[in-house]
């Protein structure tokens, strides 16, 4: 679909990855167009007809997940749709995995040989209570042969904070307070693509790419709850063939 993202790694051959944006669907208003969420407040035919669109590009089904901002993680073909988790991995060929942010940081993880696949939701919560080191860990695999890429999420010059934020990072890992910008008023910039990438790095995982979005300034490509408030949701899918 023209508009989609296909992420650039050096990902195995029958590793399929992409990551849809506001383009291509019939969702009108705020959730123009291609909406995914059907828990966001948009007519649910308009999000049938938008997942049937996502459908057509797929081997199955994604797994959608109920995403808490949390860190549990389950295998996606065991699951019905639904499901309380913030992330899903599959060892077999054509379950697909999915996530889906508007703001947040989707986060694609393979491993070297093909034998797993994980999509990971990672907003600042999840992120500092530990929903990557839970997929990596889940995920069974050496670190080493671990490939990750971060999709789009909100960027280091939009995403303001309080000292809540930053501290619940700090008591995890120092090296994070690289990761935030001080403000006027006891604010901080956040940088969600450098925190995650600490978070891997220090789980063994050194081969990540992505990242250099922002979804709160690039309002014609991207949802932003932080930007709008009432918006609708992209997905980032992972599967192998």
């Amino acid at each position: 679909m023209t508009g989609w993202i296909i992420p650039d790694w050096p990902a195995p051959a029958n590793v399929r990855a992409l990551v849809t944006t506001r383009a291509g669907g019939v969702s009108r208003g705020p959730y123009a167009s291609l909406n995914l969420a059907s828990h966001v407040g948009d007519a649910a035919a308009a999000v049938a007809e938008n997942r049937r669109r996502l459908r057509a590009q797929l081997p199955d089904e994604p797994r959608w997940l109920a995403q808490v901002h949390g860190i549990r993680v389950v295998d996606a073909a065991a699951v019905a749709s639904g499901i309380e988790a913030d992330a899903s991995l599959a060892r077999r060929a054509g379950t697909v995995c999915a996530v889906m942010t508007a703001d947040c940081l989707p986060v694609l993880l393979c491993d070297a040989e093909a034998g797993a696949v994980c999509a990971a939701h990672a907003g600042w919560r999840g992120l500092a209570g530990g929903v990557i080191e839970a997929a990596v860990a889940a995920m069974r695999c050496p670190p080493e042969t671990l490939l990750a890429w971060l999709g789009p999420a909100i960027g280091p010059q939009a995403f303001e904070v309080g000292d809540e934020v930053r501290e619940a990072f700090l008591a995890r890992l120092p090296a994070a307070a690289a990761a935030f910008v001080p403000r006027e008023g006891g604010k901080w910039l956040a940088d969600l693509y450098r925190l995650a990438t600490q978070r891997l790095n220090a789980l063994g995982v050194s081969r990540v790419f992505g990242g250099g979005f922002c979804t709160y300034r690039e309002a014609e490509r991207f949802y932003s709850f932080r930007r709008e408030g009432i918006t609708g949701r992209m997905a980032s899918l992972i599967w192998m063939e």
